[in-house]
């Protein structure tokens, strides 16, 4: 029969998989301080290595959109809805392929997965370094560069939150907190790199310290013992060889559910609005009028306060609850966007340009610290809502959602931007920031229907 994760098990094996399962627990030491500070390390890694690098790609949609003015560049006379392609392939494709990534660290544990997933994503970024057409970047630089951060960043996501209880909260915060780290260092070094030996270059080197670092912090992320007898019990008769095809399919009571439907809805929302100002960034700060130096800097100070954030949200949500804390940053996401990048955009109409900077830089803070705070609070607050049992499928399936999500909305908000000339004049971003804004707020929405859901049944508590 199909048991709680939707895999094919037969009864008769119930018993050998209860005496592994012993085994199992045997075999492996239970949880230490030490143990779990190795795990957050080495999830730190993997983020700064793999996510930080993703989303830095407005460095390259800046220096893209750079060459599409220029004659004879592989992105001549291109948009920047397409350039913007690129990334939001990569992010996409990180989260849709969450559910095979998910089947193939229970079949053949999280370790191999992460670091061949370090593997394919720096050959994605060194063969983009040799591509000549756009299809060409979309393919490696996105849909490869993508796959590999998914084999990475899907099973650290879910390893981590096995080792621990408490403190889940908090250690996600800083294992997240990586790709922030590396989102204030990142920028600044590939446009450094792109001034002196060009951008093929740059993405040549980076591919290359990501083949290095990944698999060695891979090495490291396995599942918690207990966690680990759960997983071999689930896999138990699932062939090593085909098995890799099989996606993990949530449960029909789990996913009819009012709980998974608004979390899905929450996941769709967010994500199809989040990624867009983080490519934009430089775009729109070259808008302004500043220099790409220092346009870069925007995506670098809000990756300073996404850094600090995400440790201090982390300790928040362990201390008044993962769900409150979960509406609370989205609602915040979605009033930064409102109250200070939308007015940016009327610079040197209704305001003055010196005001609009003003504006974005007070929204690239703002944004830094609560835009991102969903990516690892969602995860976190999965075991409460689903139970273990549940967890892997359903977080595999949400990350596909978020990756349809990605997939649509910023390419499609990119559309609201007026061809080759949206590094001209702010005004050019009004429908895409309102996009985003209403986007954000739906998804805040959802996710105080989430809140209401995970408190239905329950004897009321304010933290949850």
């Amino acid at each position: 029969m199909a048991d709680e994760e939707g895999i094919q098990t037969n009864d008769h094996a119930a018993p050998e998989r209860a005496v592994e399962a012993l085994v199992i627990q045997d075999e492996l030491p239970p949880p230490t301080k030490m143990r779990q500070c190795m795990i957050v390390a080495a999830g730190f890694i993997v983020m700064f290595m793999t996510c930080a690098i993703i989303f830095a790609y407005g460095v390259y949609q800046a220096i893209y959109e750079e060459m599409a003015k220029q004659p004879q560049t592989p992105f001549t006379g291109t948009s920047s809805s397409i350039i913007s392609l690129i990334g939001t392939l990569s992010i996409a494709v990180m989260s849709m392929g969450g559910p095979f990534a998910m089947t193939w660290a229970k079949l053949y544990g999280p370790q191999p997965v992460i670091m061949c997933g370090g593997v394919v994503f720096g050959l994605g970024c060194i063969l983009a370094s040799l591509s000549e057409y756009v299809w060409q970047f979309a393919l490696t630089q996105g849909i490869l560069v993508g796959m590999g951060t998914c084999m990475a960043y899907v099973p650290t996501m879910s390893v981590a939150p096995t080792w621990f209880d408490k403190r889940r909260g908090l250690a996600m915060g800083i294992v997240i907190s990586g790709s922030a780290c590396g989102g204030m260092i990142w920028p600044p070094v590939l446009r450094a790199i792109t001034s002196h030996i060009g951008f093929r270059n740059a993405l040549r080197i980076s591919g290359c310290l990501v083949i290095l670092f990944v698999p060695i912090a891979g090495f490291t992320l396995r599942w918690e013992p207990n966690f680990k007898a759960k997983v071999r019990g689930q896999t138990a008769g699932v062939s090593r060889k085909t098995g890799w095809i099989n996606v993990p399919l949530v449960n029909w009571r789990v996913a009819k559910s009012k709980k998974f439907v608004s979390q899905a809805l929450g996941c769709f929302l967010q994500s199809s609005g989040y990624a867009t100002p983080l490519f934009f960034y430089a775009a729109f700060a070259r808008s302004l009028g500043y220099s790409e130096t220092m346009a870069d800097n925007f995506i670098t100070i809000s990756n300073a306060a996404n850094f600090v954030s995400r440790i201090v949200i982390g300790y928040m949500a362990d201390k008044y609850g993962r769900l409150n804390v979960l509406f609370l940053t989205t609602v915040m996401s979605s009033i930064a966007v409102f109250a200070f990048w939308l007015p940016a955009t009327f610079a040197n109409n209704a305001i003055s340009g010196t005001a609009a900077d003003v504006l974005f830089i007070l929204f690239a803070i703002l944004y830094g610290c609560f835009g991102s705070a969903y990516i690892s609070l969602f995860p976190a607050s999965l075991i409460e809502l689903f139970g273990v049992q549940h967890f892997t499928s359903v977080n595999g399936a949400l990350y596909l959602i978020r990756g349809m999500g990605a997939l649509l909305g910023t390419p499609l908000t990119g559309l609201l931007l007026p061809g080759q000339s949206a590094l001209s004049a702010p005004f050019n971003y009004e429908r895409a920031t309102i996009t985003v804004g209403v986007l954000l707020f739906a998804a805040s929405v959802a996710t105080l229907w989430v809140r209401i859901e995970g408190a239905a049944g329950k004897a009321w508590t304010w933290k949850l």
